[in-house]
């Protein structure tokens, strides 16, 4: 697979990574099972896809364990990319930048993942009454102690949550002043934020800012929590833990009006061919949009199942054309946003 770099530091990963988080957290837990889930990594990173994302927050730590299961094996051949600055509360997710607790938070982190170094440690979120310089120094402080290599920071913009931003040309506003805050106490390696075909503005608002200063752009949800993978149905419902069953792009209204997005997809995909000169799939047609917009982006897509993983690192060899990357432009922008 293809390999590019994260930030300055020059670390470098496969093209495709492996977003972890579903295995344990955020989407419908009927499907999780270990073992699957284990193979999934597996997979990954037999095929080049050496990015691991996780975060202590998913499960909460259960997805570190999981990951830390592989890492126990296959280390040499992985990137870890760990996250701080969020931790479960009494019913509910609360923000924590203290210094005292990035400090303890890594430690345990490291002790989950069975590793004594960290790839990237993102910051999940910005505590509001924490300064994110004393946050982001803590973090350095990580690097200096050998336990961390690189700093990243998770973009809270337009797709991540009610409250949490807003589509247009300010979604990414309050990103882009923490960004330049941190950059002062120490180099931003990399800026994880939703990208997709559907969610397109961190290109456009975010990327800039990466390209300037050499730093990685993690995107995430890059096949929009599995709409962009042409496999979900309008109406079809979710479980009630699974985050799509309160996001308003997936109710049944929505994800029929959406339904455009995914024939163009589609359309595209019908004119090209993935690995072992198979069709190219909808799902790798979304990915190679994400991989187009700059040799610095690197996809995270989420997978639950081995064949997912693979059908993923296959979008590595698709190369969609300057025609191609006209149809998607035109595509309509998506139905159903926080606001």
């Amino acid at each position: 697979m293809e390999r590019r770099s994260i930030g300055a530091s020059a670390l470098t990963v496969g093209a495709i990574g492996l977003g972890c988080m579903p295995m344990s957290w955020g989407y419908a837990a009927s499907g999780r099972r270990s073992e699957e889930s284990l193979r999934t990594v597996h997979t990954a990173l037999d095929l080049g896809a050496s990015l691991l994302d996780t975060a202590d927050i998913y499960g909460p730590y259960t997805n570190e364990l999981l990951v830390g299961r592989v890492l126990q094996e296959r280390r040499a051949e992985a990137f870890v990319s760990a996250k701080v600055g969020l931790r479960a509360g009494d019913q509910h997710v609360v923000a924590d930048g203290r210094p005292g607790y990035v400090r303890r938070a890594c430690d345990a982190s490291l002790r989950r993942l069975r590793t004594d170094v960290i790839d990237l440690y993102q910051l999940h979120r910005v505590d509001p009454d924490v300064p994110v310089e004393e946050t982001w120094g803590a973090m350095a402080d990580l690097v200096g102690a050998g336990k961390v290599r690189a700093l990243g920071f998770c973009a809270l913009g337009a797709g991540a949550g009610p409250g949490a931003g807003r589509l247009g040309d300010r979604a990414y506003t309050a990103t882009l002043r923490h960004l330049d805050r941190m950059q002062q106490v120490f180099p931003v390696s990399a800026v994880q934020a939703e990208l997709s075909v559907w969610s397109p503005e961190a290109a456009w608002q975010l990327l800039p800012w990466c390209r300037t200063r050499g730093v990685g752009l993690l995107a995430a949800m890059p096949v929009g929590s599995g709409f962009l993978t042409g496999t979900l149905t309008p109406g079809q419902g979710f479980e009630e833990a699974d985050a799509r069953a309160r996001h308003p792009r997936f109710t049944a209204d929505a994800m029929a009006a959406n339904q455009v997005l995914v024939a163009g997809l589609r359309r595209i995909a019908r004119r090209h061919e993935g690995p072992g000169g198979r069709p190219a799939t909808v799902a790798q047609v979304a990915l190679a949009w994400v991989l187009a917009q700059g040799p610095q982006v690197v996809p995270v897509p989420g997978a639950e199942r081995a064949s997912w993983a693979a059908e993923n690192a296959g979008a590595a060899e698709v190369r969609l054309t300057a025609l191609d990357l006209e149809e998607v432009a035109a595509l309509p922008v998506a139905v159903g946003a926080w606001d």
